[in-house]
């Protein structure tokens, strides 16, 4: 049996002061209590950037703007496999509601994989680290 191909799309969202919007998936759900850029599946026939725009008005209540694409990753999980493309974004209008998530924190880039990641997201981390972390 062939597993099931699951195309998704995350957001990484900065703040004025350069910190990085990190969302807790919620209990009772695949990868349950995991960290992830919020964002979730595209629908048949939409476009990743139609679908990251509509998941994250869902998801938080948010209308972004979507910048530079940061990489496309594809993870086995037991559940199927995962093929995510994340985008640089900003918060265009909205305040942050969390109707999905666990728990969301605002955090500096060279913080962030402190946290633990959904192992699709992590490739996206070190891009993210590289450009925005403080190089020392």
């Amino acid at each position: 049996m062939t597993k099931k191909e699951i195309k998704v799309v995350g957001a990484v969202i900065e703040n004025e002061e350069g910190e990085i919007l990190c969302a807790q998936r919620p209990e009772g759900k695949n990868l349950a209590l995991k960290w992830e850029f919020p964002g979730g599946k595209i629908e048949v026939g939409e476009s990743p950037t139609a679908a990251l725009k509509r998941e994250l008005q869902e998801e938080m209540a948010l209308d972004i703007e979507i910048l530079d694409e940061i990489t496309t990753t594809t993870y086995e999980y037991d559940f199927g496999i995962v093929e995510l493309t994340t985008y640089f974004s900003k918060i265009k209008a909205g305040n942050i509601q969390l109707l999905e998530h666990e728990e969301m924190k605002w955090m500096k880039a060279d913080d962030i994989d402190q946290l633990d990641w959904a192992p699709a997201d992590i490739p996206a981390i070190k891009i993210i680290k590289e450009k925005k972390g403080n190089k020392k």
